[in-house]
Order: structure tokens, then sequence, then C-alpha cells
């Protein structure tokens, strides 16, 4: 079993990083692998709607880097994305990292366990959580539980290492993904999951018509 945990800052040590790393640590501890990349240093455009990836070779912009980010994701049996937040919500860069990799990705993400992590100063994390569970819900992806919701404290690098609040939530999450991760691999031939619902019987509305 292994989670890929995505580092959406520009700083490949900062806050964000020590979140995940939180995370990371406490999900080898109970025999889970983990990698952690770094997607916030890079300037990436966001989705064209060109429906290139509609012939299932992914997005058909991604340099070798950005293919190599969607495999691992893709591969990985749990995934969690964490983002800075500047301006109350996502930060630019893995807001055009998954609108490109879940779009180009669909039926790749099915059942996948995952979650989301807002590191902020002060406020806006609320939203930037609620942004990242809706990727994951459109997708029929697993959501990981904690006790409390995912948004780490803190402005100078290392202070969110000073939220214990934070770091304590970060670590039960990690518990509730391996927990999750083990479930689903010890009932994956007694309860088989439900197979995806056929394009035929799916409805579309549109509200204008």
């Amino acid at each position: 079993m292994k989670v890929v945990l995505v580092n959406g800052s520009p700083k490949a040590e900062g806050n964000t990083y020590l979140a995940c790393k939180t995370v990371a640590d406490a999900l080898e501890k109970e025999g889970v692998a983990t990698e952690i990349i770094q997607i916030g240093h890079r300037d990436i455009q966001g989705c064209m709607a060109c429906n290139g990836c509609m012939k299932g070779d992914g997005c058909v912009h991604a340099d070798a880097e950005f293919k190599a980010w969607a495999d691992a994701l893709y591969a990985a049996d749990g995934v969690i994305f964490a983002t800075p937040v500047y301006f109350s919500g996502l930060n630019g860069s893995v807001k055009s990292f998954l609108d490109r990799v879940f779009f180009s990705g669909r039926g790749r993400w099915r059942h996948k366990i995952g979650a989301g992590i807002a590191v902020v100063r002060r406020l806006g994390g609320m939203t930037a959580f609620q942004q990242l569970n809706a990727y994951f819900l459109i997708s029929e992806m697993l959501i990981a539980p904690t006790f409390y919701w995912n948004v780490a404290y803190g402005a100078a690098p290392g202070e969110v290492l000073q939220d214990g609040e934070g770091i304590s939530l970060m670590q039960n999450l990690a518990r509730n993904m391996a927990w999750m991760l083990k479930m689903k691999e010890q009932t994956a031939e007694t309860l088989p999951p439900p197979p995806p619902m056929p394009a035929t019987e799916r409805v579309r509305t549109n509200f204008i018509r």
C-alpha cells in the first residue's frame, strides 16, 4: 500500500510540507509507504478544456514531470493534496494541477482513498479544504476523516509544528487513512466494489436547454 502526498507550496520545506511530513511519518508507522511530491514551485497552466485527454493518454499538454506526477497519483492507493492558502482558497499551482490531473484521469480515481489539507496563517482554510473535497466527491473517491477539519496554522516556516491541534489532526488522519486502506485491501475479494454506472444509465440535465 502506498500514499502519495502532494505539497502544493512553492516552498519545498515550508509549513505545507511539514503538514504533509507529519501525515507521512504517521502513515509509515502504520506500515503504509509514502511519497511526497512538490508541485507548487512549477508554473502550471490550467486545463484548456481541449478534450485531447479523451483519447485515454492523459493530458496532451503535459510535460515529462507532469506525467510522472500524474502516473504516481493514479498508481497510488491513497492520495493527499495539501495547499497553502493565500487568498481564501487553493493557490494557483494546486488549482491548475488538480483541474488537469482530475479531468484527464477520469475513471482512475474511483474508490481511491483521499484527503485534503489546507495550511493558512489565519483565515480561508475552510474554503480551500472544501474546494479540495469537491474533486474527491465528483470522482467517487473515499475521503479519510479525522476529528476536525484538516486545517493547520502557521506563517513563518516551522510555525505549523506549534499548532498542537493541527498536528494531532494530521496524525489522526493518517491512522484513519491507514485503517481504510487496510480494510479495503482485506475485503477486496469478500466485498468487491460496485461497478461503475454505465454511461447509458447516467442522466445529464442542463439547466438551460
